[in-house]
C-alpha cells in the first residue's frame, strides 16, 4: 500500500506560519492499494488538493471510507472535482445510525443553507454503504468496527498482500479506562489495530490538556503510547492535530509520545504531504 497524507490537523482547518511544517488542512488521507484500487480516508479540507489530482487521471472507481460525520472529516466533500463529474464512480462508507440513513445525513450538511447544491443533483454516481464488518475492495480486506467517540463513529483495518493500516482519529479509548491496567480485548479498537504495520492515532492533547477535555473524544500523549505498545503496533503515526497546537508544539508532543512507548516502536507525526508505504 501507498499512502499520501493531504490532511491532518483536527477539529478546524488551520493555515499560518505556525503550521507550515505539519499542514492545515483537515482529515484526509489517500490509499492506493497492491492492485491500484483507490481508498480515501475522511474527505475533510485537505481532499481538496486531492481532487484535483484525481480529476487529471480519474481512477475507475473511489471509495471513501468516513469515520464519523463531523464537519471536519466531511467538509471536503463539496470541493472535491470528482462528484462533479458524471464519470466519476464514488462509494462513500460510513457509520451506521439507529435515527437516519448515511446518505440522508450526509445530506443535512450538503444541501441549502449550509452548501448551496442539494447532494441528490451531485453528478457523479454515488452509491453508499454501512461500514460494518468486513468486506473487500480491491486487493485489500476492510474491517469497521465501533469506536469510542460521540456519536456514531468507526475506525478502519486495511489489510493488503499481508501488510496492515489502522486508521483511528477522533478515538478516546481511555474514556472511563485505565489503559495501563485492562486487557487489550477491552480497549476500544485494540482488534482493529493489534499488530498493524501502520497505526494512524489520534494524538489532539498533551496530558495537561487532557482533564477539561475527558469525554470531548479525543487521546492524548501517554494514551496513545499506551494503546500501541498494547496493541503491539509496529509504526505510530500521531493524527488529527489540535488547531491550537503550533508545529513546535507537534514537534515536543511527538518526542513525547516515543519516549513513553514502552517497546521504543517507531513514531511519526502525521504531516501534509508525507508519504509512505506499508
Amino acid at each position: 500500500m501507498h499512502v499520501r497524507v493531504w490532511g491532518s490537523r483536527g477539529s478546524i482547518a488551520t493555515p499560518g506560519s505556525d503550521t507550515t511544517r505539519y499542514g492545515g488542512n483537515t482529515s484526509c488521507i489517500e490509499v492506493r492499494l497492491t492492485d491500484g484500487s483507490l481508498i480515501m480516508l475522511d474527505v475533510g479540507t485537505g481532499a481538496r488538493m486531492l481532487g484535483v489530482q484525481l480529476a487529471q487521471d480519474p481512477p475507475p472507481a473511489i471509495h471513501l471510507l468516513l469515520t464519523h460525520l463531523h464537519v471536519d472529516h466531511l467538509e471536503g466533500l463539496g470541493f472535491f472535482a470528482p462528484i462533479w463529474s458524471p464519470d466519476t464512480e464514488l462509494h462513500i462508507y460510513g457509520p451506521r445510525s439507529p435515527m437516519m440513513s448515511l446518505d440522508k445525513r450526509i445530506a443535512k450538511y450538503f444541501s441549502p443553507p449550509l452548501f448551496p447544491v442539494h447532494l441528490n443533483d451531485v453528478p457523479a454516481h454515488v452509491t453508499f454503504h454501512d461500514a460494518e464488518g468486513e468486506w473487500r475492495i480491491g486487493s485489500a480486506l476492510v474491517s469497521a468496527q465501533p469506536i469510542l467517540h460521540p456519536g456514531p463513529t468507526v475506525g478502519y483495518r486495511i489489510e493488503d498482500e499481508g501488510r496492515i493500516l489502522t486508521y483511528l482519529t477522533d478515538h478516546e479509548p481511555a474514556l472511563g479506562t485505565d489503559l495501563e491496567r485492562v486487557a487489550p480485548e477491552w480497549i476500544s479498537g485494540s482488534a482493529l489495530a493489534f499488530g498493524a504495520d501502520v497505526l494512524l492515532h489520534d494524538c489532539q492533547y498533551t496530558d495537561e490538556e487532557y482533564p477539561a477535555k475527558v469525554g470531548w473524544g479525543h487521546s492524548t500523549v501517554s494514551q496513545v503510547a499506551t494503546f500501541a505498545d498494547k496493541a503491539k503496533v509496529d509504526r505510530l503515526i500521531l493524527f488529527h492535530h489540535d488547531p491550537m497546537h503550533s508545529d513546535d508544539q507537534l514537534d515536543a508532543m511527538v518526542g513525547a509520545v516515543r519516549a513513553a512507548r514502552a517497546d521504543g516502536g517507531d513514531v511519526i507525526g502525521a504531516a501534509e504531504g508525507m508519504t509512505f508505504d506499508v
